[in-house]
């Protein structure tokens, strides 16, 4: 039992709960307010359920958010335990005034830019502060002088919020009090503190899984509206803010019509003219499998060096279907990869635009298009879909429903370090499938992951290899999976996609200057192809979606750097990949590797000659992937 003498401590305590509670309270409040500020924005589909979803969902991020602004606050306590605090009534109020105002011009300022912008406050803000005149000229006097206005009552009520909840009333009291304590009682105290920082520590990270918090984690609707409504935007300021960059500085090797002139030459045109026909029909089922990690160095089938014995089952569907035995990922990264081969869009050696909520809404993406022509779309995938704002990307392009490891049973989430391991995956995708509504095509990515490091699986058939045998695990899953679905009535009109998100340093000692060590195997099954097809042409992961698409017949000119390999207009067979050192640019006469540490960017690697026309093409491509980014 607690005495008199703990009375202080435990009332501070609770009024750091309080206090904590309290700033939570108001990130969940601010939402409807934001949505009365958006009348226009407010479709007929939006209603007070909606919104109260958002407010829901958007909790994750205001209690992350309320982390950041009390951990000062948990400190000035966890030092009052031990030491006598003089003034500190002062030190805490200059600080509520400063967190009031900053929280009063976030809350406001998004609520009032989301009318022109349609977008959460991100980093995006720092670039009109050095001008503030441009944006007022936007806006008549009365609407300053009203957001002003705004701006002062958030910011005293915030203020008075936080004193009112934390600071004692009595001016006798201590915060918080030792009178009386004890040296064991206060040791009792600082346990419990630390706990409670634990906890607050959990809330910033966004809890125990894999991914840290992030604005997609809170994406739930396919109403970008309530999306938007559920992201706390201090979070969303603080967090784009932790991974901008001058990105208009970045890549500038060439003006701007030199750059366009080498750009036009490299033939990267999206058009699908004379398209040779790889299906009976031109509205298949999709299924698209990212496999996890899987390069050529482990397929046969497109790397000869490799030993034929770790992939048997995509060595014998790659004969069976459709294989590029010359493509190559853009990327080193899953989050990258993913949006390079979804998405058709380039990849950047410092920048992950999955990770960019404001970006991925404009991105083109093979679900969209799908969806466009009247498909179904759905996401599966074993691991932390929140992970690097993968379900906010999701979202933006087109899945209507994703599902991660929350929709497995709590049993079967952990049974691989990642997630849930790839054979309970895959029967669950197989089941999925099996229960899609008939009459309608649907299109269904589904993203492995046994695949990767520790290279810890429940399979043992190649020995004294973990690397090598966790992918004959992963093709171990695809044969059982293939075949079950062979023996469908769907698979006569399926057509399963297969590639990886990126390769891994396998043999050890390849590094991404070495091309096999991004050479990829894409492979096509499904009763849906006419028969078997080896395409040898140099080409990109960015390219499956015009190339797909022009399968399909629909059309793809939004994917302005994704290419259709099986056109009359793809007459310059070539392949590039960044990563955080550099850049390759691969066609039929070699490959030129720059290196992007140095300044200037100088070669790092020439084959089979030296060539200043590759050279400039490598250049070239990242600067206009830079430009594209841009322009989003």
């Amino acid at each position: 039992m607690l005495n008199n003498n703990h009375n202080p401590i435990l009332r501070q305590a609770m009024r750091l709960v309080l206090l904590y509670l309290a700033l939570v309270l108001a990130g969940t409040l601010a939402k409807p307010l934001f949505v009365l500020a958006q009348p226009a924005a407010v479709s007929g589909s939006t209603g007070w359920s909606g919104i109260g979803q958002a407010m829901l969902h958007g909790l994750l991020l205001d209690v992350a958010t309320a982390g950041y602004l009390i951990a000062p606050v948990w400190l000035l306590c966890g030092l009052g335990l031990w030491v006598r605090l003089r003034g500190w009534r002062v030190v805490y109020k200059v600080w509520a005034a400063v967190v009031g105002a900053a929280l009063a011009l976030v809350l406001v300022g998004d609520a009032c830019l989301y009318g022109f912008w349609h977008t959460k406050l991100d980093a995006t803000v720092w670039n009109y502060l050095a001008q503030p005149e441009g944006a007022l000229q936007s806006v008549s006097m009365g609407y300053a002088l009203c957001a002003t206005l705004a701006v002062v009552a958030v910011a005293v009520l915030l203020y008075y919020l936080q004193v009112l909840t934390f600071v004692p009333r009595r001016k006798a009291a201590h915060a918080p009090s030792r009178k009386g304590a004890t040296r064991r009682t206060r040791g009792w105290w600082t346990a419990a503190w630390l706990v409670a920082g634990g906890l607050i520590f959990l809330g910033i990270r966004g809890g125990v899984g894999k991914g840290t918090a992030n604005v997609g984690m809170v994406y739930f609707s396919p109403n970008a509206f309530l999306n938007h409504t559920a992201v706390n935007p201090a979070f969303s300021l603080i967090s784009s803010t932790l991974k901008a960059g001058d990105y208009g500085r970045q890549a500038h090797f060439f003006s701007h019509d030199e750059r366009k002139r080498i750009y036009s030459m490299l033939g990267y045109n999206t058009e699908s003219l004379d398209t040779e026909p790889l299906l009976n029909t031109t509205r298949p089922n999709v299924l698209i499998i990212l496999m996890e990690g899987c390069g050529g160095t482990f397929v046969n089938a497109v790397d000869p060096k490799s030993d034929p014995r770790i992939t048997p089952n995509l060595n014998r569907l790659a004969h069976e279907g459709v294989v590029f035995t010359q493509a190559y990922a853009n990327s080193y990264r899953t989050d990258r990869g993913t949006v390079c081969a979804l998405s058709g869009f380039p990849s950047f050696p410092d920048l992950s635009v999955m990770k960019m909520p404001s970006r991925c809404e404009h991105l083109p993406s093979i679900a969209s298009s799908l969806k466009g022509a009247g498909y179904a779309t759905a996401y599966l995938y074993g691991g932390d879909a929140n992970f690097t704002n993968m379900r906010g990307y999701l979202q933006s392009t087109g899945y209507d429903r994703i599902e991660g490891d929350e929709s497995f049973p709590v049993a079967v989430r952990r049974t691989h370090n990642w997630g849930v391991t790839d054979a309970i995956a895959f029967d669950t995708l197989y089941q999925r499938i099996m229960r899609l509504p008939q009459g309608r095509p649907w299109h269904v990515t589904f993203q492995t992951l046994a695949s990767h490091e520790p290279w810890i699986v429940p399979y043992n058939r190649i020995k004294g290899d973990k690397v090598a045998n966790s992918m004959a695990y992963l093709d171990h899953c695809i044969g059982t999976f293939i075949s079950r679905l062979r023996q469908s009535a769907l698979w006569r009109n399926t057509l399963v996609v297969m590639l990886p998100d990126h390769g891994v340093n396998y043999p050890e000692g390849i590094s991404d200057a070495d091309e096999r060590r991004s050479h990829i195997p894409i492979i096509m099954a499904g009763g849906a192809l006419k028969g078997p097809r080896v395409v040898t042409q140099i080409c990109n992961q960015t390219d499956l979606a015009a190339t797909l698409l022009g399968q399909l017949q629909l059309p793809h000119k939004q994917f302005g750097m994704s290419r259709d390999v099986l056109s009359r207009t793809y007459t310059h067979p070539s392949a590039v990949h960044t990563w955080q050192e550099g850049t390759y640019y691969k066609d039929n006469s070699g490959i030129s590797v720059v290196n992007l540490l140095t300044q200037p960017a100088s070669v790092m690697r020439e084959a089979p000659h030296a060539s200043q026309q590759r050279v400039n093409a490598a250049k070239a491509l990242l600067q206009t992937a830079y430009d594209h980014f841009r322009g989003l």
